[in-house]
């Protein structure tokens, strides 16, 4: 199987679990259940909960073990995402190509869709939590529970991130105060997916400090390829317009080193994320393949 079959196979397996979380009953907030799947289910390329998986199955193959997480981790996610778009934020209309949450509901709504996944997220840890409280060892109880504080801490980084990226809309920053916004912003997930894999499946701390630094490149990579993507992509790919961080003046790689400077930045990094890939051979095939979609895609 080639990566992108492999990939398109993840994404189904995705969709298909985060579907059995969806609240379907006839009820009075049946609308607010609607917005909630109306962004869950839109799609986009489940990188957060496909690298828990894979960064589990380099120490384990029972990757069932770690899908909870998995998809509380695209629950997460996705709340970003929604509020994101609100006018507030970053007031965009359209995602994947669709009209954003706040304009195919309301911006109520859209808001309490958001804070809806949120807390969704919480739950599905918490009840796999008590299920292995109840039934599974000590070492797998400490591992979820470690992994479940790391899951706390990555989401307080990202929204703190995202704080910092609205308020310095338009403001000189110095490259340090931007790579602590995306550090923060659009990393600390892709970390934490990464980590939480890692430490469910016991793997050593020296193995999970390692797969920390492939992270921390690829997060990078992941928020430079972006910025790139606002500045020259398609629209039509995207499925949103481009240039909106020029005009909402964010501070953004491109504003700081220019195009070209951006794209060379993101070669290199790409390129030192891989070679903290080497250690695991063939096993982490997928994700060397992954990091390098990462440089090329475009959206």
């Amino acid at each position: 199987m080639d990566f992108k079959e492999q990939l398109k196979k993840y994404q189904m397996m995705i969709d298909s679990e985060l579907g059995k979380y969806l609240r379907k009953n006839d009820c009075y907030e049946k609308v607010l259940n609607e917005s909630l799947e109306y962004s869950l289910m839109a799609g986009g390329k489940r990188l957060r909960a496909i690298l828990v998986i894979e960064a589990y199955k380099l120490f384990k193959e029972d990757y069932e073990k770690c899908l909870p997480y998995s998809m509380a981790l695209e629950m997460v996610h996705n709340f970003s995402l929604i509020h994101d778009d609100l006018p507030e934020i970053d007031n965009d209309d359209f995602r994947h190509g669709k009209p954003t949450n706040h304009k195919k509901f309301n911006h109520a709504t859209a808001l309490l869709a958001g804070d809806y996944l949120f807390n969704n997220a919480y739950m599905v840890i918490s009840q796999e939590l008590l299920k292995v409280l109840q039934n599974g060892s000590q070492n797998e109880l400490h591992s979820k529970i470690r992994a479940f504080d790391e899951f706390s801490n990555a989401v307080d980084r990202m929204i703190a991130g995202e704080y910092l990226d609205t308020e310095l809309e338009g403001k000189e920053i110095s490259l340090e105060l931007l790579k602590y916004i995306h550090h923060n912003k659009t990393a600390a997930l892709l970390k934490l997916s990464l980590r939480m894999g890692a430490i469910i499946a016991e793997a050593s701390e020296e193995e999970i400090e390692n797969l920390s630094e492939y992270a921390d490149r690829i997060g990078l990579a992941f928020q430079i390829k972006d910025d790139i993507l606002s500045e020259e992509g398609d629209k039509d790919i995207l499925g949103k317009p481009i240039g909106n961080d020029r005009e909402h003046q964010k501070c953004t790689y491109v504003s700081y080193y220019g195009l070209d400077g951006a794209k060379r930045e993101l070669d290199r990094i790409i390129e030192e994320a891989l070679e903290y890939l080497k250690p695991y051979g063939e096993k982490a095939e997928f994700l060397k393949n992954l990091t390098i979609y990462i440089k090329e895609r475009n959206k």
